[in-house]
């Protein structure tokens, strides 16, 4: 039995990819991309009416969550929402639950994302790592205790700030 020992050359890219973030983000938090409010829906409610407040806020993803205990159960994907609906799968009059996407609960360790998470680890959540599964375009991004959905950060939103940042 031998002991896996990490090698120079691997810590060494690691090293390099961390000060290119370093340098890329300055010490910047999710709070400094400023996502907006999340928009939540419960599971009874209208696509049509999720569609349309997706819409008048330009949101591409849209949060669910309990009736009962406000505790998050999935997500809408608004471009996947589009496409279910042309190819006739769902109806604009049926409830998000039949069109949402549940969040995997079993054996899974969540990322938290939260205001003071730092973009270098928003960013590695977005390409699959930091106990990601593959590759996501958005984060939900909580309190700490995990109890509150305080907004939803995209891949796109970060692309931005990294655009206007000098």
């Amino acid at each position: 039995m031998t002991a896996s020992v990490p090698s120079v050359a691997s810590e060494s890219v690691a090293q390099q990819q961390k000060s290119l973030w370093a340098d890329k983000y300055r010490g910047a938090t999710v709070e400094d991309l400023d996502p907006p409010p999340a928009l939540s829906f419960h599971p009874s409610d209208s696509i049509s009416s999720a569609l349309i407040s997706a819409y008048e806020r330009d949101y591409t993803h849209l949060t669910v969550v309990s009736q009962d205990t406000r505790a998050l159960l999935g997500y809408l994907s608004i471009p996947r929402l589009k496409e279910l609906l042309k190819d006739g799968v769902v109806e604009e009059r049926d409830p998000v639950e039949k069109a949402m996407q549940k969040f995997r609960r079993k054996g899974k360790v969540y990322k938290v994302i939260t205001m003071d998470t730092p973009l270098e680890e928003l960013e590695e959540f977005y390409n699959g790592g930091v106990q990601g599964s593959g590759k996501q375009d958005f984060a939900v991004v909580t309190d700490p205790s995990r109890r509150f959905v305080l907004g939803v950060a995209t891949r796109g939103d970060l692309e931005e700030f990294v655009r206007r940042r000098p």
